[in-house]
């Protein structure tokens, strides 16, 4: 695969030390220059770096290299702390899926009895809330600047690289009965904050925030699944559609999808980074109709 093949020259460059924690790696723009390769493609790149945890996305500066993860030290039963239950559970959860977690395994994990555990945090579902709290609160939102446009990218494209690192966390979140969290919280004042002052009311802020959120989350809830079946399978998206193609020649000569044939033959990218970004500014510019709208009936100009 041809985005395999770039993601490979990055790594290389980041294991030589050509590229150092910190350094800012060729963005999607630059990798289609560089490489001649379609946008989708350049996506595809990143986020299989992102997948392998080289690269994460600072919001106002790229995409850059992640330091190394430090090893944590062992836990003496002594100084056991509701953190270090929180990022352990972290941890098994990042790396096995939610499924995977219990307070059992998190004290085994600690090398402590189970029991010790509930001192510092009452169970389970109390553990998880927490979890999702410190995820959001470790990827803070950058200060506010520029258009609302702008501002509401950077903090989707932020939600995005959330769940990425954290596959089970998507579907961790109810959007029925939302746990009022302060660092989950943060983002939805931050959307409103952005599109204060351009005639939307603040229950109307409210829902376009939450409407954003939903949208990212309803593509990340995905990243899981995904993960599990590579996992279980050993077989990555692409190489499962490749399996599909003696279906997809059924579909076309059927008759019956005329639309649908027009694709056969043709290279359509249709991972989850790809509907993301194809999602991404479809929403943003219903915003904008949206916004523009509320402008034209006050009077004012068409808004940043």
């Amino acid at each position: 695969m041809v985005y395999e093949r770039i993601a490979g020259e990055i790594r290389q460059r980041i294991a030589r030390g050509e590229l150092r924690p910190g350094d800012r790696v060729p963005s999607t723009r630059e990798i289609t220059a560089r490489w001649g390769v379609a946008m989708a493609t350049a996506t595809k790149v990143l986020a299989a770096l992102r997948e392998e945890g080289l690269v994460h996305a600072v919001a106002g500066v790229g995409t850059v290299v992640s330091s190394p993860a430090p090893a944590a030290p062992p836990v003496v039963k002594d100084d056991l702390t509701a953190d270090a239950v929180v990022r352990t559970a972290l941890a098994i959860a990042d790396t096995e899926g939610l499924a995977a977690l219990s307070m059992r395994r998190v004290a085994g994990q600690l090398g402590v009895a189970a029991m010790s555990l509930y001192r510092h945090v009452p169970g389970k579902d109390e553990l998880v809330v927490r979890m999702i709290d410190t995820a959001f609160g470790a990827s803070p939102l950058p200060v506010g600047s520029g258009g609302w446009r702008e501002r509401l990218e950077t903090v989707a494209r932020l939600e995005w690289d959330l769940f990425s690192r954290h596959p089970w966390l998507a579907g961790a979140i109810s959007m029925t009965r939302p746990t009022m969290l302060p660092n989950a919280v943060a983002h939805t004042e931050w959307i409103m904050q952005a599109l204060d002052g351009h005639g939307l009311t603040a229950e109307e802020a409210l829902h376009a925030a939450v409407t954003l959120f939903g949208f990212v989350r309803g593509i990340a809830v995905n990243l899981e699944h995904e993960a599990e079946q590579r996992h279980q399978t050993g077989i990555t998206e692409d190489e499962w559609m490749a399996r599909q193609a003696g279906v997809m020649t059924s579909l076309v000569a059927s008759g019956r999808f005329p639309m649908f044939a027009r694709m056969a033959g043709s290279e359509v990218d249709m991972d989850l980074g790809t509907l993301f970004e194809f999602g991404l500014a479809r929403m943003l510019d219903g915003i904008g109709e949206w916004i523009s709208g509320r402008a034209a009936l006050t009077g004012g100009g068409r808004p940043e």
